[in-house]
């Protein structure tokens, strides 16, 4: 069937072979590609949310608690703790529309308050984190049964002397504390532990469909690019090459029935002007032995002596 078909339909046939298979092998690099810059600009907004909580944290040690040291002396107000401080206001930014698919925790092996207990999978980052001191970043998905999730972790540890006013032992951290969550969790703790770790979760989904969004666009871009350089070809394969040949076709046909009188035009002077060169040199030689074969023969008359 191919070889029945036109020159343009075969050469479009191709380009669109070429078209498929280049957008199917593209397709699957660019979506890796996307995926993980989608990935990068993510882990890069939750490292920034990280950092201020971070801030959030400094502020409410260095200028919330001294404030209200006199009052834990009677009664505990969760304010003045760094981590309940830090969770509140990310609850309160995750009302805004650009983060309300992300979620914060700081994952603690050994908490006061059991909202910031590590599950199993969260034991498993902070336990990498405290036997190998260099990692400071992870990042990952996570299958849930609700669908997968994309997480990035660093670690937390006891950075002031501060902290261990109320994480020591039981019996320096101040009494209201100890009213409100008792004294078998959150104590022990040591200058410089990693005690557990800041996690943000956001959905697998935004990250994917970002990298989607992202493919679907180029891939629309790449498409057209392709569909314009198969029509400007058709159109240069017509004027250069399907209507000389065409031309060259339709002389030589006029030649093979006789008519001498029409001429192989030399429009350029490529593959295409060279063949009809060479049929218009065809042509002469064909007239010239035409013209030799309708000369009458030549008449030998021999003198008789006498």
């Amino acid at each position: 069937m191919f070889k029945n078909l036109q020159l343009r339909q075969k050469f479009t046939i191709l380009l669109t072979i070429i078209l498929v298979m280049g957008l199917s092998i593209s397709g699957l690099v660019l979506s890796s590609v996307l995926t993980q810059n989608a990935k990068r600009e993510v882990t890069s907004t939750a490292l920034m949310l990280m950092e201020t909580m971070i801030s959030v944290r400094e502020y409410t040690d260095s200028q919330i608690t001294p404030e209200l040291k006199e009052k834990l002396a009677t009664s505990f107000a969760p304010q003045s703790v760094p981590a309940y401080s830090a969770r509140e206001v990310f609850e309160n930014l995750r009302k805004k529309g650009d983060y309300r698919d992300f979620f914060y925790k700081e994952a603690t092996l050994n908490p006061t308050n059991i909202r910031d207990k590590a599950d199993a999978f969260e034991t498993t980052i902070v336990d990498k984190f405290k036997s190998q001191p260099k990692v400071k970043e992870i990042s990952d998905f996570r299958s849930l049964p609700g669908g997968d999730i994309f997480y990035v972790a660093r670690p937390l540890s006891v950075s002031k002397e501060t902290c261990l006013q109320c994480h020591s032992t039981p019996d320096v951290a101040p009494k209201s504390m100890l009213t409100r969550y008792g004294t078998a969790n959150g104590f022990n703790w040591k200058l410089n532990e990693i005690i557990g770790a800041q996690i943000v979760f956001v959905p697998a989904s935004k990250v994917i469909q970002k990298a989607h969004q992202s493919s679907l666009g180029i891939t629309l871009i790449v498409s057209l690019i392709f569909f314009v350089t198969i029509l400007l070809v058709n159109i240069f394969l017509n004027r250069e090459v399907v209507r000389p040949l065409k031309r060259i076709t339709r002389v030589a046909e006029e030649v093979s029935t006789g008519h001498m009188d029409v001429e192989f035009e030399e429009l350029s002077n490529d593959e295409i002007g060279n063949l009809a060169k060479a049929f218009k040199r065809m042509k002469l030689s064909l007239d010239m032995a035409m013209r030799r074969l309708k000369r009458p023969p030549g008449n030998t008359h021999e003198g008789t002596g006498g």
